[in-house]
C-alpha cells in the first residue's frame, strides 16, 4: 500500500511506489572556521549519497558553471583601478532554495525513529545529489535576470546590471557571492536578493574562497605565481616521491615562509590594457623530453591569468614549441578579450 507524502516544502514521508528506487542518506558534521582559524559554529548537514542515482533515471544534466579564478582576478583588478568596494555574501542552505524536477524518493534520515518504514520524496534539491549545483544556479541565474541583470558571455556566473545609478557586477561560486560596482545605492541593501534567499551579509570583502590559506602548495600557487614553477615541476612525482623531492619542498616552504607577506597586488594606479607574455623550453625534462609552456596576462599592472603546463608529446624542434605556445596563449587572450 503506497501512503501519501506531506506537503512540506522541502520533503514528504510516505512508503516507495512500486518500480521507484531509492537512495540513502547520511548525516555530515562540520567546524565552520573564520580566515583567522577561529571557530565560527559548528554544522550538521543532511546530505544524499548521490553516487547511487543512476543516469537516466533520477538525473540527467549535472554541469553548473563556476567562477573561473581568472574572472575572480579581472573583477579585482577592474574594481581596484575604480576604486569601487567589494562586499561579500552568501546564501545560507543554498541548495535547499532550488526545486527539484526529478522524482527522487530517499532513505528516513538516520534519528527519525518513527520513519523507519518509510521513505522521502525530495521536492528541493539536497545536498550531494548529482543535480543539485545546476538546480541551484538555474534557480539563482533565474531571479538575477528577473532584476534586470544579465550574464557575463565570457563567464555565466558573472552577472552585470547597469541603470542611471550606476551599475554593479556580482560573481557567484557556488553560494559564494562578490558584489562591486558604483551603484552604492542598491549594493548596500540588495533588498531583491533577501526577499528570495535566507543571506548572510559578511560585510567588506577581506577572505573569498579560502584564497589566503597555506592548506597546499598547488592551492597557494593561486596567489602566489612565483612558485607555479617549482610545485609544478615537484607535483610530477607524486606516486613515487623520493627523499630529494621532499628536500625540495621543504626548501619550497622556506621561501614561502621567507617571503610571506609577498602575493598578488591589485593597483588603484594601473590601466585597464590587457597584455600577455609567453614563453617555452624545448625538452626541458630530462626524462621524457617534453616541453613546457608557459604565458601570463595582466590587466594593467595587475596579474589575472597564467598557465604552466607540460606537453604531452615530444616536440622535434624549438620552433614548433615556440608555436604551440602563442597558439594556446592566442585562444586564452580570444576568451578574455
Amino acid at each position: 500500500m503506497e501512503g501519501s507524502f506531506g506537503e512540506d516544502s522541502h520533503l514528504g514521508f510516505g512508503y516507495l511506489p512500486r518500480g521507484k528506487s531509492v537512495i540513502g542518506c547520511k548525516w555530515i558534521y562540520k567546524i565552520k572556521t573564520k580566515s583567522d582559524g577561529i571557530i565560527e559554529r559548528y554544522k550538521a548537514r543532511l546530505v544524499a549519497k548521490g553516487y547511487a542515482q543512476k543516469y537516466g533515471i533520477v538525473y540527467e544534466e549535472t554541469f553548473a558553471s563556476v567562477a573561473r579564478i581568472t574572472s575572480v582576478r579581472s573583477l579585482l583588478a577592474a574594481a581596484a583601478v575604480h576604486q569601487w568596494l567589494f562586499f561579500k555574501m552568501d546564501v545560507k542552505n543554498a541548495f535547499l532554495n532550488s526545486d527539484l524536477i526529478e522524482e527522487v524518493y530517499m532513505q528516513a534520515p538516520p534519528g527519525y525513529s518513527d520513519c523507519l518504514d518509510n521513505v522521502c520524496l525530495l521536492r528541493r534539491a539536497l545536498y550531494s545529489l548529482k543535480q543539485a549545483p545546476r538546480a541551484w544556479f538555474a534557480k539563482f541565474s533565474s531571479i538575477m535576470y528577473q532584476f534586470g541583470f544579465s550574464s557575463s558571455p565570457h563567464d555565466t556566473v558573472l552577472f552585470i546590471r547597469c541603470s542611471d545609478k550606476g551599475m554593479i557586477l556580482l560573481l557567484l561560486y557556488v553560494d559564494d557571492m562578490i558584489i562591486t560596482g558604483d551603484d552604492h545605492s542598491d549594493i548596500s541593501n540588495f533588498k531583491f536578493l533577501h526577499q528570495q534567499f535566507e543571506m548572510k551579509d559578511l560585510g567588506h570583502l577581506s577572505y573569498f574562497l579560502g584564497l589566503e590559506l597555506i592548506g597546499s602548495l598547488v592551492y597557494l600557487t593561486v596567489t602566489r605565481p612565483d612558485i607555479a614553477h617549482a610545485v609544478h615541476l615537484v607535483s610530477q612525482f607524486l606516486a613515487a616521491p623520493h627523499s630529494t623531492h621532499y628536500a625540495v619542498v621543504i626548501h619550497i616552504l622556506r621561501y614561502i615562509k621567507g617571503t610571506m607577506f609577498h602575493g598578488l597586488h591589485f593597483s588603484a594606479h594601473s590601466t585597464l590594457d590587457l597584455c600577455a607574455y609567453s614563453d617555452a623550453n624545448w625538452a626541458g625534462d630530462p626524462i621524457d623530453h617534453c616541453s613546457t609552456i608557459r604565458f601570463c596576462f595582466f590587466l594593467g599592472d595587475s596579474l589575472i591569468s597564467r598557465r604552466n603546463k607540460k606537453q604531452h608529446i615530444v616536440s622535434r624542434s624549438s620552433t614548433k614549441v615556440e608555436y604551440r605556445t602563442p597558439a594556446d596563449t592566442t585562444s586564452q587572450l580570444l576568451a578574455l578579450h
